[in-house]
């Protein structure tokens, strides 16, 4: 410690319930070596040398007041609490201070360094920052409380959100207990909306709408209803039912051997069978006498029951006759129930969808003969001879009409699987991390039908995924805009710089600690920097995530460099062609 401190006067004037007030007569002298101080800045006050409160700056003023002499100026410091460093160790919270007067001087980079250097044993360490204005300083976090509690990362577009996200990864996998060669046990599932991660995870596993399979008989209830039916349909009611009667249908007839079949039973079916059926219901006719009775141009059939017409009306597409002689005499014709078209624009919906070339990732052929065992493989990146932690679901070719489906099946089936695994294992050995860049696209703050599937999904992982080994990640650039009930589940935060002032009083009504002002310096935060707090944290602190060795791809575009080239042609045709697919 400097000597010229000895000759400052600072001392504690005011304590409140979460704030000391500090005066010093000489702020220019009152720094620690050549360092200034400023807001995030730490000091110690202490009586003695041995016990120290060690606050974190918050806020500065001055107060001038008249003297015979004339004019006195007075250095005022709001601090923030955080801990009491004794013998060498940290602990948490501000409620040791006595009364006043105490003797404040700047931490020094030694005692700040304590704070984090004993904060957990070392096999517990997590580490992908330093504090910001002391480098030098790594910022550990308790690795088992980050990640099994639930992280989000937010921040303004270039605040350095995406980097923070893909350096907490890239730590992650790296992390190894031992001596051994090869994969750590992480299992990382990445939701890349902009296609930005796949530079940061060379060796990653990349499933785009090319690459990615995921059979429709996955599809549940709320799922089906979104793709299939549209929202303010008069006719949903009568839909709704109609869907739900002929899947189970189809379902029990290709699965004959299933002692149970419900509408959303993981079960395979063909879907051309489902689509045969509702196109001869919208067609029917039968006799006014008997309605199982169904006269075709090329046959008569008697039924004995609904479910078994509905079967025949599976098997393929049907001529219906009007008027034909059967064979005892001539027969009054009735048009059915769903042949008054009631069902007509549902029908051309269905078909539609099952014969859209950009969503046979979902209705494709290769897709519907998948096995459950290897849309889990896939997913979670254990397929053959390419073995990943990490798998990028590029979402970026996902139709929008079907995004929040896609994210909904995809996150549905990664928690039931960790569900049924520490239902049968008894305990978990893989536990999963979910990260959802720009999640406030899929998981709004909304009552829209078209956002209900992905949100149902990832809320429930919000609230119960912790108990099965499933966490999040969720990324974002607009917190208020997220659902509340998955952002309030989040225990970890990484709050980068943030402009808006919506997202502002959002994250800081959110935050679990208060930190007063601290948090109103979130708008002017460098790139990368970041306030770091939560459980997993010894305490909230300013840190600069460290930078990525492999970068996602979402640099800034270089506008005026690029402008100031020659003009340069256009392929419009290779354009328009990609655009076609």
């Amino acid at each position: 410690m400097s000597n010229h401190l000895e000759t400052v006067n600072a001392e504690v004037v005011a304590v409140y319930p979460d704030k000391v007030k500090i005066s010093v007569d000489d702020l220019s002298s009152f720094r620690h070596a050549e360092e200034s101080l400023r807001v995030g800045s730490y000091l110690k006050v202490s009586d003695n040398d041995n016990v120290a409160l060690i606050c974190i700056i918050e806020s500065f003023s001055i107060e001038v007041r008249e003297t015979r002499d004339g004019v006195e100026r007075t250095y005022m410091i709001d601090a923030f609490p955080l801990g009491s460093l004794s013998d060498g160790e940290f602990r948490r919270g501000g409620d040791e201070l006595a009364i006043p007067p105490k003797k404040v001087v700047p931490a020094s980079t030694a005692e700040i360094g304590l704070i984090y250097s004993n904060a957990f044993p070392e096999g517990k360490r997590f580490c992908f920052s330093s504090l910001a204005r002391q480098n030098d300083i790594p910022v550990p976090v308790h690795g088992d409380k980050f990640f099994n509690k639930h992280i989000a990362i937010v921040g303004a577009t270039g605040s350095g959100k995406s980097h923070s996200t893909a350096k907490i990864v890239q730590e992650a996998i790296a992390a190894k207990e031992g001596d051994y060669d090869g994969l750590n046990n992480s299992h990382i599932v990445i939701f890349d909306i902009h296609s930005e991660y796949q530079t940061a995870f060379p060796e990653a596993l990349v499933l785009g709408a090319n690459d990615l399979l995921l059979p429709f008989w996955l599809l549940n209830e709320a799922e089906m209803e979104e793709i299939f039916l549209e929202s303010g349909d008069r006719n949903n009611y009568n839909q709704e039912s109609l869907l739900r009667t002929t899947v189970t249908l189809c379902k029990e007839k290709d699965n004959p051997t299933a002692s149970k079949v419900y509408f959303d039973s993981p079960l395979s079916y063909n879907i051309q069978e489902l689509l045969n059926c509702l196109e001869n219901l919208s067609r029917e006719t039968k006799d006014s006498a008997n309605p199982l009775h169904i006269v075709t141009d090329s046959d008569d059939r008697t039924f004995t029951t609904e479910d078994e017409k509905l079967r025949w009306y599976s098997e393929g597409p049907l001529q219906f006759a009007a008027g034909r002689r059967a064979a005892g005499g001539q027969i009054g014709i009735n048009k059915g129930a769903y042949a008054d078209g009631s069902i007509d624009k549902f029908v051309r919906r269905l078909a539609s969808k099952i014969n859209n070339p950009r969503l046979q990732f979902l209705f494709g052929d290769e897709g519907a003969g998948l096995g459950f065992e290897e849309v889990l493989k896939q997913l979670m990146g254990f397929k053959e001879e390419s073995e990943s932690n990490v798998t990028i679901l590029d979402l970026s070719g996902i139709p929008f009409e079907v995004l929040s489906i896609t994210v909904s099946l995809i996150t549905r089936i990664l928690f039931d699987h960790s569900y049924y695994f520490r239902r049968s294992q008894g305990k978990c050995e893989t536990p999963l991390l979910l990260v959802y860049e720009e999640a406030h696209k899929y998981a709004p703050k909304s009552n829209l039908a078209r956002f209900r599937a992905s949100l149902t999904a990832i809320e429930r992982v919000a609230k119960e995924g912790r108990k099965y080994g499933t966490s999040l990640l969720i990324a974002s650039q607009r917190p208020s805009e997220i659902s509340e009930t998955i952002f309030s589940q989040c225990s970890n935060f990484l709050a980068m710089r943030l402009t808006n002032p919506d997202d502002q009083a959002y994250v800081r009504r959110l935050l679990p600690d208060t930190l007063g002002n601290l948090t109103a310096g979130l708008p002017s935060l460098e790139a990368g920097e970041a306030l770091l707090i939560g459980d997993a944290t010894v305490m909230p602190s300013m840190v600069r995530v460290k930078k990525c060795e492999s970068k996602p791809s979402s640099s800034d575009i270089p506008y005026f460099e690029i402008w100031k080239d020659q003009w340069r042609s256009v392929d419009f045709a290779k354009i328009t062609e990609e655009w076609r697919k």
